[in-house]
């Protein structure tokens, strides 16, 4: 589901006159702002460079998120120039980051905590040039814009949700590797869980994911819905009907099983509304815990080519409170989730906000 890296030659149109670049992008088409290019005339091509994780630019997840934040970012600021390359491998990560350095981009954005040393490594040795990071901070690294999210939140709201909407009084979640983006989820998830227990005098069991040892289920791929779906069947036979998937492509998976169980077997989805990343399999979607990765790396990227510094003291932090992080609609299972449950949720919500409900992780951002 990958697509095809190439190198093209392409025209930039940058103050003084026409300049001639090399490129490396994907197989999506030029972005061109709505009504033509004269926008592009008044103002120098703001090139925003994107290296993904190894899951992809179509992993339905935090990669297809951020690209959607470069892609949107045009709406603001026209003379934005998009561009991707994907990686296939953690080798990868520094190659493509020093390319799009040798290409002049403005902008060089890097998909998932899992590129943190790589980035650290080539922006130490390109200290003129603007990065940012999506799910990591580089301490000490000023030339790099931290997007990261208080995820934890939002799940400990999913887990509530799961622990009443669960009839088998077992949910499950399942992690693609195990590295702090993804366990912070599972952290939230599992307490969100307790708490129910705890208000409602119940005993929901958690499968996969034990907070206090910080050990679990991982299938140790972001790639792979075979093996999300594995874990899946693993998870049902024991009892689960309610499962959180923390493994972008390999997630799908999940929803397969799901989808084959007549109802029997509901998914919460993770960083984008799966219902309209994967809008073929709302109808197993409980909901979504939402990491807003998207209007994260707009802002930074709008920001970078208004000429509006980056301050990467304190970067970005995505909340509950300023909807950086939140539980999606419940779309398709809007009338069967429980009005008390709902009402129970939006009251969890704002008290965690309020602070009166703490939420902890060892994986949460500093």
């Amino acid at each position: 589901m990958r697509p095809v890296r190439g190198n093209r030659l392409v025209a930039i149109l940058a103050a003084g006159g026409l300049t001639l670049a090399a490129a490396a992008c994907s197989d999506a088409p030029d972005e061109t702002p709505a009504g033509g290019s004269s926008s592009a005339a008044t103002a120098a091509a703001y090139k925003a460079c994107m290296v993904t994780d190894t899951g992809g630019i179509d992993d339905k997840s935090f990669n297809a998120s951020a690209w959607a934040g470069l892609q949107a970012a045009k709406t603001d600021a026209p003379n934005v120039d998009p561009k991707y390359v994907a990686s296939t491998a953690e080798a990868d990560y520094e190659p493509n980051l020093r390319g799009f350095v040798t290409q002049k981009c403005n902008f060089i954005l890097s998909v998932g905590g899992l590129m943190g040393d790589a980035t650290k490594a080539v922006a130490a040795q390109n200290t003129a040039q603007q990065f940012g990071i999506v799910d990591s901070s580089i301490q000490g690294a000023t030339n790099v814009f931290p997007m990261q999210f208080a995820t934890h939140q939002a799940a400990f709201l999913a887990g509530y949700l799961a622990a009443g909407y669960s009839k088998s009084q077992k949910v499950a979640t399942f992690g693609g590797l195990k590295i702090p983006p993804v366990t912070i989820f599972m952290d939230g998830f599992a307490d969100g869980v307790a708490q129910y227990n705890k208000v409602k005098g119940k005993n929901v069991q958690v499968l996969g994911w034990d907070k206090a040892k910080q050990n679990g289920s991982f299938a140790e791929d972001f790639a792979s819905p075979a093996k999300g779906k594995a874990l899946t069947n693993t998870f049902v036979a024991q009892g689960a009907d309610v499962i959180m998937p923390v493994a972008g492509g390999t997630g799908l998976g999940a929803a397969e099983v799901a989808k084959a169980s007549s109802g029997k077997v509901s998914i919460i989805w993770v960083d984008q509304d799966g219902c309209k990343s994967t809008p073929q399999d709302c109808d197993v979607f409980l909901t979504t815990v939402v990491k807003n990765i998207t209007d994260a790396v707009k802002t930074a990227v709008v920001d970078g080519a208004t000429g509006k510094p980056l301050n990467a003291t304190p970067g970005y932090l995505g909340t509950l409170e300023n909807n950086g992080v939140s539980l999606a609609p419940y779309n398709q299972f809007d009338s069967k989730v429980d009005a008390t449950l709902k009402s129970e949720v939006e009251k969890l919500k704002a008290d965690i906000v309020a602070g009166t409900v703490k939420v902890e992780s060892a994986s949460a951002p500093a």
